[in-house]
């Protein structure tokens, strides 16, 4: 059968998949923005799976500008030092409804709402000793000053040997929950590895009574030491910075995912981060507004490897303005079925400028196997069939273009583009045609 007639597995069971703001509007983008990218997922994606829309960084910040944050940014926030939508980018989020509406136009494209939230409190609500929620504590009482975002302003961290701290969160995700949050991707929170912030946003995000997923960023080389935690808390955890089109990005995170990808499945996620591609830096805090400068093969190779290590996948670039050829990639049931429906997946080979990746299928019949080259210049391979996990009989059909693909019942000679990839199924031979319909 072809492969989205078999159904897609319960959300605990595969990646989750998406669209986030950040590659393409950094900390500036508005609700017209979102409605429009939201549109465009419903009318294109939502059937291949991709179902979460999730507004990144600084919502709150009417200020927001491209290429930085603003020092001392003057944040919306209400009276109890939590954030709020800035009503100038969410107009809908005027007097004080927050993302509730918003959230509800996303609900009924079908769709999940999402957003961003930086680990701790902010400074202006220390700075005015704003009260915590349904506590006669203070912001400044609960606040760790000297626990502060490398690379962002916003916020102080929080004590967590004082009640407060946990009740501050609670009431910031409760509120979240009131508005239809669906995903919360908490920032600040792996490196270096904040276990008690951690553990006490999922403890808020538990109490707020709604099924909230949990992703946690950014995770420069987060090690594998710390799964039992993050299983525990997290439905996703990034495992490097932030992911850019360039090669040398892409080629960093073979090593990562060679590392995490046997542990991946129902208990949680290692994230390879967002997809730059199709059109992004809008107005992103990193470059100018451009199409992926990763090159079609490269682009390839990063979709190949993110599924067979089974990566979440959040689609970067602007939806309604990326070129046909991205959607198209995105839209691969085919392909995508490495990430719905795989099991075992590991690297298996790296020699040279050759990678090797195998999975198999959980219909306990169907095998995948994955070829990358890491070379500047287009190579042939002479893989041998058992190096994939492939009998001499199998049929054997290549996912992205959609083609069978013969071989002698020894070797698999593969063609592959600079810094290309090639994605198979391998399926026992029943005398049938592979016409892309097993």
């Amino acid at each position: 059968m072809a492969a989205m007639e078999r159904p897609l597995p319960d959300r605990r069971l595969r990646p989750p998949m998406g669209w986030n703001s950040w590659d393409c509007y950094g900390t500036t983008v508005t609700e017209e923005e979102v409605l429009a990218n939201a549109e465009f997922l419903r009318d294109h994606l939502l059937p291949h799976g991709w179902d979460t829309v999730v507004v990144d960084i600084q919502w709150y910040e009417p200020t927001a500008r491209a290429h930085g944050y603003n020092p001392d940014a003057p944040l919306v926030l209400d009276a109890y030092g939590r954030q709020l939508p800035a009503p100038n980018r969410f107009p809908s989020a005027a007097g004080g409804a927050g993302f509730a509406p918003l959230a509800r136009r996303v609900h009924d494209l079908g769709l999940r709402f999402g957003l961003h939230i930086m680990r701790g409190i902010p400074r202006r609500a220390v700075a005015a000793r704003l009260p915590v929620y349904g506590t006669e504590f203070t912001a400044d009482e609960i606040a760790d000053t000297d626990s502060v975002c490398p690379w962002n302003s916003d916020n102080h961290g929080l004590n967590h040997d004082h009640p407060g701290a946990q009740a501050y969160y609670d009431s910031q995700v409760a509120q979240f929950a009131d508005w239809g949050v669906d995903f919360v991707k908490a920032d600040d929170m792996l490196f270096p590895y904040h276990e008690r912030e951690i553990a006490a946003y999922a403890r808020a995000i538990e109490r707020s009574g709604r099924p909230i997923e949990l992703s946690l960023s950014p995770g420069t080389d987060v090690s594998v030491a710390h799964l039992d935690h993050l299983r525990e808390h997290a439905t996703m955890w990034r495992v490097c910075d932030d992911l850019w089109d360039r090669w040398a990005d892409v080629e960093a995170q073979f090593a990562r995912m060679a590392r995490w990808a046997p542990w991946q499945g129902e208990g949680g996620w290692a994230d390879a981060d967002m997809l730059p591609l199709g059109r992004i830096g809008i107005r992103a805090e990193r470059g100018e507004d451009r199409m992926s400068r990763l090159t079609r093969p490269e682009q390839i190779s990063l979709l190949t490897l993110w599924l067979i290590s089974r990566s979440p996948l959040m689609m970067g670039g602007d939806l309604p303005t990326s070129p046909p050829e991205t959607i198209e990639l995105l839209s691969n049931d085919e392909a995508l079925a490495v990430l719905w429906h795989s099991t075992g997946n590991r690297e298996v080979l790296r020699e040279g400028d050759l990678v090797l990746w195998t999975a198999r299928d959980t219909d306990g019949r169907t095998r995948y196997a994955a070829v990358f080259s890491l070379a500047d210049e287009p190579r042939r391979y002479e893989v041998p069939l058992g190096s994939l996990g492939a009998r001499p009989g199998d049929r054997v059909r290549e996912l992205w273009s959609r083609t069978a693909v013969a071989h002698d019942g020894r070797h698999l000679t593969v063609d592959v583009s600079a810094h290309g990839a090639a994605l198979y199924r391998l399926a026992q031979d029943s005398g049938v045609e592979d016409s892309g319909r097993e």
